[in-house]
């Protein structure tokens, strides 16, 4: 098993580049054969925007940040820092009850996000997209990119996080973005199964709408239970879900969809900034 778990803190960028790319081609073939809703602004208008920022995003840690996550979590269990390391828990609740908290930890961060004007500013760029498809959950501005890294990184030292679950939680992190935010249509019957354990897409595509009060619900982005306690879930949006609008009304145009755009929006207001 330790070999094993090593093996996989050692593999963390192949293993997360795999996942990256495969789940993206995954949900981008689904959302051409079984789409959710037609998209009035073509993919070709949004996507180079979108994945140009994800590039940026990339670029900049690597630039700006001297280590990763999981450098972090490994030098927290070298010298034995973090609340979890004063237990002795098995490593497979270990890694479980890690994960849990971890999601918790970016449910916290994610309603945080939105409560705050300076960090809701950063945030918005997320939710400017007029589409809601698999490349809008990768789209974030690159500093609310570096903020919420540096968040993790004290939540990993706090807690004592091991590595594996780091890792464990990073991909589940990227594969459930692209998952809950992509255009694709699941039968009411498996939707409402999946919302017990799972962010769907119908689910995650009301926190999108343009109604603040539906952008104010549904916050979770793999499990949907924080949702539930804290009395944040919203079934579904007012207008259904083929009749919600996206985006901020300040930024619909087609040439707030660009990368510079996007940008510099954060220095921008809009009409109901907090």
């Amino acid at each position: 098993m330790t070999s094993f778990l090593e093996t996989i803190i050692a593999q963390e960028g192949p293993l997360r580049l795999a996942f990256f790319i495969g789940i993206f081609v995954i949900m981008a073939i689904l959302e051409f054969a079984i789409p959710r809703r037609d998209q009035k602004l073509l993919r070709v208008k949004r996507w180079p925007s979108n994945l140009g920022l994800v590039i940026l995003d990339t670029l900049l840690i690597r630039l700006l940040v001297p280590t990763t996550a999981v450098g972090v979590a490994l030098f927290a269990q070298k010298i034995n820092l973090g609340l979890l390391n004063l237990f002795d828990f098995s490593p497979i609740l270990s890694v479980l009850l890690s994960v849990i908290l971890l999601d918790l930890a970016i449910y916290g961060q994610h309603v945080l996000f939105h409560s705050v004007s300076l960090l809701w500013r950063l945030h918005r760029v997320h939710h400017a997209d007029t589409e809601f498809d698999v490349t809008t959950g990768l789209r974030f501005h690159p500093v609310e990119i570096i903020l919420s890294l540096l968040i993790k990184f004290a939540i990993i030292t706090c807690f004592g996080i091991p590595p594996v679950a780091v890792v464990i939680f990073e991909i589940l992190l990227n594969v459930s973005a692209m998952f809950n935010h992509s255009n694709i249509r699941l039968p009411t019957w498996l939707d409402n199964l999946l919302r017990w354990i799972v962010v769907t897409p119908d689910m995650h595509r009301v926190h999108h709408s343009i109604e603040h009060v539906e952008i104010g619900s549904n916050f979770g982005f793999s499990l949907p239970w924080w949702d539930f306690i804290f009395g944040t879930y919203r079934a579904d949006a007012e207008k259904g879900q083929l009749n919600m609008v996206f985006g901020i009304d300040e930024f619909r145009s087609p040439s707030e969809q660009r990368l510079d755009r996007m940008l510099t929006q954060p220095f921008r207001k809009d009409k109901n900034q907090r």
